[in-house]
């Protein structure tokens, strides 16, 4: 039986598209235009217009590659893709590196503001039942 030789098959890397459009023409259409490609919680607040800390924080991203900011309600635009941004979550700031796949959603939402509930041993007034601890 002759044997049947196999193929070295490379993947195809997959380019990006939000919504039938790659990152390049996104990054290359006006505001309007982004906003209609949004949900609609946010193509309302892009609608209404960007406050004056957002448009310093676009501003700012656009002369450096990092930045700490506070405006966790600030939508992921197309031109912050491959920033990273220090958002605040009330204590620190967590820094994430913005992928094209982060487009649509706001900052707050990749900086938990709480962090898991890690229990310790039982307190002193605790009763003997309480302190027992398993061993696994």
């Amino acid at each position: 039986m002759a044997k049947k030789k196999k193929k070295a098959t490379l993947k195809k890397e997959v380019e990006f598209c939000y919504r039938g459009y790659t990152l390049a023409k996104l990054k290359k259409m006006k505001l309007e235009e982004i906003a209609e490609l949004l949900p609609a919680r946010q193509r309302r607040k892009l609608k209404r217009g960007l406050r004056e800390e957002e448009e310093k924080l676009l501003e700012k991203l656009r002369r450096r590659d990092e930045v700490r900011t506070h405006l966790r309600d600030m939508i992921v635009l197309p031109s912050m893709v491959g920033k990273k941004i220090g958002i605040h979550n009330g204590k620190t700031y967590e820094y994430v590196e913005i992928k094209p796949e982060m487009m649509g959603h706001y900052l707050g939402e990749f900086a938990l503001t709480r962090k898991r509930v890690v229990h310790g041993a039982a307190g002193v007034g605790a009763t003997r039942a309480s302190k027992y601890v398993p061993l696994k």
